[in-house]
């Protein structure tokens, strides 16, 4: 029965995708994040799905009239050049036998972005794409959080099946990243009903990170708490409302989940956390001996015998300094791209919803930088449709802007054309012309 759903639901993309191509943009936005053929029994667990739908995709791209060119922005370039880079890198790297398999999941990874910035080309659009990311995490975000409430904290949510974020400590951090995301979508929600379940499912979605059993997690969750409340117009409640929640929550946490939290105070004496310090320690003194191309993908199997556990690591030892510093300056350069825009539009009727995604967007990506401290995940996906979602967010909220003023102009330019010329003895000057 779930191999039939799969099925009729992968056809419905499809043609989906035939009809309007932007509609593929979110297909494989569903298949990448929610993976639903990993959850049926049968056939369809081994189809082909996502290649299947990247193909569909691509040739609507290139027939379709309803496309805009790349846009303008230094950080497509800076993100094609990373991924060159990478290319050089796997040259020169340890694991051969390995590391060009590596280099073209990566690349499946970022080219449909390429259909993200041509096929998204309205603000609406991109309205949908940040709800389909959201839905697709959350549905999963909110099962777990029901499983972890039910079964008191006692085991250890996990993601989708066959995804990046499937292990227990990377859900988490996907999770907390979402909630941003479902708080630009109950924002804009018009449907009361869906706008309270929004709302409704952010605390649950708090309790499957916590049953996530994950450190980095405790950290984010930290870390968007404070961001969330700083940007709360209601922040006398909020924070009343968190203190609650928390006194509450303790007493259905278990004991052993207390003693993993606490070696956030006592990692030396921790042998995860002092293994994890061990790798970071190996991976920056090879990278200093080899600052240009590091170890290649998967380099860790050759240089610590331990996995990076941390996305900062993970890129300076595989790739070098100069890959680092691109892959940074895409994140920080959203970051700053994020906190400007609302100032250019301050006072600008009509842009009132600017400043409300750009924090949300901001305080998603701040959530990643925190997460993935403590977890290899500098190729995830999500974290460059966040980027890229910035990038159009940039490029409509400009165009919008500049049409406002252009208004603007024009409505001044037309009411001073308009008013009559009175000639010094006080006459109105008569000119047929305007007639």
């Amino acid at each position: 029965m779930r191999d039939i759903v799969v099925l009729i639901f992968l056809f419905g993309c499809i043609i989906a995708a035939l009809k309007q191509p932007w509609y593929g943009v979110l297909s494989l936005a569903i298949f990448s994040y929610l993976n639903p053929h990993a959850y049926a029994w049968g056939f369809v667990r081994s189809l082909p799905v996502y290649y299947v739908l990247f193909l569909v995709v691509a040739f609507r791209t290139f027939v379709t009239q309803d496309k805009q060119t790349l846009p303008k922005d230094w950080r497509i370039k800076v993100f094609i050049m990373l991924w060159i880079y990478f290319g050089i890198t796997s040259t020169q790297a340890y694991m051969q036998d390995v590391v060009w398999q590596r280099y073209w999941m990566i690349t499946k990874i970022y080219l449909p972005f390429y259909f993200t910035l041509v096929l998204i080309n309205t603000r609406q659009k991109l309205y949908c794409l940040i709800v389909t990311i959201a839905a697709s995490i959350g549905i999963v975000a909110v099962k777990g959080g029901l499983f972890a409430i039910l079964h008191g904290f006692s085991a250890r949510v996990y993601g989708p099946p066959s995804t990046q974020f499937e292990e227990n400590n990377a859900f988490a951090v996907a999770m907390l990243i979402t909630i941003p995301l479902i708080l630009i979508w109950q924002k804009q929600e018009r449907r009361p009903w869906l706008k309270k379940g929004l709302l409704f499912a952010i605390p649950i979605i708090y309790a499957s990170s916590l049953s996530s059993w994950s450190r980095g997690a405790l950290l984010t969750m930290a870390a968007l708490t404070c961001m969330l409340i700083w940007q709360s117009n209601h922040k006398y409640l909020a924070i009343p409302l968190v203190a609650i929640g928390a006194f509450f929550v303790k007493d259905y946490l278990p004991q052993e989940w207390f003693g993993r939290m606490e070696t956030l105070e006592t990692y030396d004496q921790d042998a995860s956390a002092m293994s994890r310090i061990e790798a970071w320690t190996d991976g920056w003194h090879h990278t200093l001996e080899h600052p240009f191309v590091g170890s290649g993908f998967e380099g860790w199997q050759w240089v610590t015998m331990r996995d990076w556990h941390s996305s900062y690591v993970e890129m300076f030892s595989e790739h070098g300094f100069i890959a680092f510093g691109l892959w940074l300056s895409l994140i920080l350069g959203t970051l700053i791209s994020l906190s400007a825009l609302p100032k250019q539009i301050r006072g600008v009727e009509g842009m009132e919803w600017v400043p409300h995604y750009c924090f949300m967007l901001r305080a998603s990506l701040i959530c990643y930088m925190v997460g993935t401290a403590f977890l290899g995940l500098s190729y995830w996906d999500l974290l460059y449709h966040l980027i890229f979602i910035a990038v159009l967010l940039k490029k409509f909220v400009l165009e919008e802007l500049d049409e406002k003023r252009s208004s603007t102009s024009l409505i001044k330019s037309m009411t001073i054309n308009s008013q009559p010329k009175i000639s010094a003895q006080g006459s109105y000057n008569y000119n047929p012309k305007r007639l």
